[in-house]
């Protein structure tokens, strides 16, 4: 099973840079009306969801059971916890409304003296394609120029090609894969193939 995840992985990421050069730019119709605002405790029990359920979309059928055990991991250690979390490490967490719906979140946590880590990027399925994930991830790039980081840290696995793509299209620079093994409350494991990006600011 993993040599045929290693497999996918090298032909992926050449597919994946292809995608990043031929995708039309999102649609940006709901640019206008969305906005993105600071985390609050009102916002637990939706994030809670949106994090639960795009994780489970994104599990494949022999690793259903590994997507769980990550998801109640990271939900203990993190995303039930996120003003403590994010608070504790000088970072912060926002999320995208729209219509008084949370359609979007992500998290921002210090990676090094001049560089934060973009964290837990999801975009509510119901609502892709419309230009949010590129939203936030500008708003994320601001924030970073706002607190004098130069330069900001993501990574995303092979299950996540939209995620790829778009990183790629924004300007980030591939620096290192890896298979993950060893899981944690920011990794699955279990042999998912992950990408680290960077970009200068």
């Amino acid at each position: 099973m993993l040599a045929c995840r290693a497999v996918r992985a090298v032909s992926s990421c050449r597919l994946i840079r292809q995608e990043a050069r031929t995708r039309a730019p999102c649609d940006g119709s709901l640019w206008g009306q969305m906005e993105i605002r600071e985390f609050s405790t009102d916002d637990a029990a939706a994030v809670r969801e949106l994090f639960i359920r795009v994780n489970r979309l994104l599990a494949p059928a022999d690793m259903r059971d590994a997507f769980e055990v990550y998801v109640a991991r990271s939900l203990t250690e993190e995303v039930d916890r996120v003003s403590d979390y994010y608070s504790e490490r000088k970072g912060g967490f926002w999320v995208a409304i729209d219509d008084q719906k949370i359609v979007g979140m992500f998290g921002l946590e210090p990676s090094s003296d001049g560089a934060i880590e973009l964290r837990r990027m999801y975009v509510d399925p119901d609502f892709r394609r419309r230009g949010i994930a590129r939203k936030m991830l500008d708003f994320a790039e601001q924030e970073c120029r706002r607190r004098n980081r130069p330069r900001m840290d993501l990574s995303t696995s092979e299950l996540q090609r939209e995620a790829l793509a778009l990183y790629q299209n924004a300007g980030y620079q591939l620096v290192r894969e890896e298979d993950a093994v060893a899981a944690s409350n920011k990794t699955l494991g279990g042999g998912i193939r992950r990408y680290h990006f960077t970009k200068a600011l």
